[in-house]
C-alpha cells in the first residue's frame, strides 16, 4: 500500500485542526472499504483519513483518502466541495462535488461527481450523478435514502439503501443495502453494519474478492479532532 498520501492527509489534519476550530480531521478504521455496496479493498481493512473547512456561511470544502485494492495496493484521494444549509429547524439541504482520483496504477479512472441532499429529523436522501463514471466515456447515477435513528445510551440505528443506474452500468444496474447500529464512546464512533450489492450479479463471485458485492458484515471506528469540540 502506498502510504506516504494518506500519512500527510493524517498529519495535516492533526496539525490543522487543533489550530481553526473550523478545520476538522477524521480518522477512521475499517474492516472494508465499502463503496455502495462493492468492496473497495477485497474485503481487507482500510485505513481512512479526512480533513475539512467549513466556513460559518455553509462553504465547505474537503480531502479525504484511503488505501483501495483494485488488484495491485493503490491509494484513492478524494477533494470535495459543496454547500450546506438550514430550510428549517428540522430540514436541510447539501450539494456540491467530488473529485475521485486514484494515485499510480489507476490514475486512468479519475472522474467527477456531483451531489445533491435533502434532509429531514433522522432521515435523508441523497442523488449522485457522474457524466464520465470511472473515466469510461459513459455516465451513471446514484439515488439513496438513509436514516439514523437516534436510541438511548448514546445508540443509533441505521438504515440505507441505494440504486446504481445510468449508461456506465447498463443491464447491471443494482441495488444495495446496509442495516446498522452505532454507538458513541467518548471521542470515539462506533458502527457495526450488514451490507448487500449482490444485486449486482457481475461482481457476486469476484476472483480474490477484487471489487465483490457479496453481503458482509463491516465495523468501523473512527474519532474526529480537534477532541473536545
Amino acid at each position: 500500500m502506498k502510504t506516504a498520501p494518506l500519512i500527510a492527509v493524517i498529519a495535516l489534519g492533526g496539525i490543522a485542526a487543533t489550530a481553526q476550530a473550523e478545520v476538522s480531521s477524521t480518522i477512521t478504521v475499517a474492516s472494508d472499504y465499502d463503496f455502495r455496496g462493492i468492496s473497495q479493498t477485497a474485503r481487507d481493512p482500510a485505513l481512512q483519513a479526512s480533513l475539512d473547512w467549513s466556513g460559518e456561511s455553509g462553504l465547505y470544502v474537503g480531502a479525504w483518502a484511503s488505501n483501495v485494492d483494485f488488484g495491485d495496493s493503490d491509494v484513492e484521494l478524494d477533494l470535495l466541495a459543496g454547500y450546506r444549509g438550514s430550510i428549517s429547524e428540522d430540514a436541510s439541504f447539501d450539494v456540491g462535488v467530488v473529485q475521485y482520483l486514484y494515485l499510480d496504477t489507476y490514475k486512468d479512472l479519475k472522474f467527477t461527481e456531483a451531489y445533491a441532499g435533502f434532509g429531514y429529523k433522522a432521515v435523508s436522501a441523497k442523488i449522485w450523478y457522474a457524466w464520465d463514471f470511472s473515466n469510461s466515456g459513459k455516465s451513471a447515477s446514484y439515488i439513496e435514502a438513509n436514516a439514523a435513528i437516534p436510541m438511548a445510551n448514546d445508540f443509533s440505528f441505521n438504515l440505507h439503501a441505494g440504486h446504481s443506474d445510468g449508461d456506465f452500468w447498463g443491464d447491471d444496474n443494482y441495488t444495495d443495502y446496509s442495516i446498522g447500529i452505532s454507538k458513541t464512546v467518548g471521542n470515539f464512533a462506533l458502527n457495526l453494519k450488514w451490507v448487500d450489492g449482490s444485486d449486482l450479479a457481475a461482481f457476486k463471485n469476484a476472483p480474490d474478492d477484487i471489487g465483490s458485492s457479496e453481503s458482509k458484515v463491516v465495523f468501523t471506528v473512527a474519532t474526529t479532532l480537534p477532541w473536545g469540540n
